[in-house]
């Protein structure tokens, strides 16, 4: 054999044995990613599906439950229910998230005024929230009003996608065992 054939023959065989498992490592990669993203939909479905729960409860100062809330309490019901846990003002709140400019369903949308805080509510898309407003009013959506606003992703948001793409993966598993 001439060293260009073997050469030759030495590539063949390395692409082919690499290429698989390259192609295999980017399937499961793309498997990966499709499984986050998935998850990140269910848990931001999740976030909504509570906050709407609440959808007419009266607001009442100090309110942390079915008697009534005020914005933070109202926050804080919603991410206790998804396991995680925000402290009870709205300017405590915010060291609970990170800074985001391009927010996402289920951030925290802060409304300052003076460099101060006063008010929080849930991102539910479109330039729309999920709050409790103020005395006399319900728990709604409604569109934001205002420019004076800042947005935060919620720290504990990570491990509850991760959950939830666990969750996903081992669901997926069980379907594909069942059909094998």
């Amino acid at each position: 054999m001439t060293r260009v054939s073997i050469a030759a023959l030495f590539c063949a065989l390395f692409v082919g044995l690499l290429l698989p498992a390259q192609a295999q490592a980017a399937t499961s990669a793309r498997r990966s990613a499709s499984v986050q993203v998935l998850a990140l939909k269910k848990v931001e479905h999740h976030i909504m599906r509570v906050a709407a729960s609440r959808k007419g409860t009266p607001y009442r100062y100090g309110g942390t439950g079915n008697g009534g809330f005020d914005c933070s309490g109202y926050t804080r019901w919603v991410f206790n229910r998804l396991g995680i846990h925000l402290p009870r003002t709205s300017a405590s709140q915010v060291g609970s998230t990170t800074r985001t400019r391009h927010p996402r369903v289920g951030d925290l949308v802060f409304f300052s005024h003076g460099g101060h805080v006063y008010h929080v509510a849930i991102y539910a898309g479109h330039h729309s929230i999920w709050h409790a407003p103020y005395s006399g009013t319900r728990v709604r959506k409604e569109r934001i009003w205002t420019g004076a606003v800042f947005y935060g992703h919620v720290k504990g948001m990570r491990k509850a996608v991760a959950k939830q793409a666990r969750k996903i993966t081992a669901r997926r598993a069980r379907a594909a065992a069942a059909t094998a």
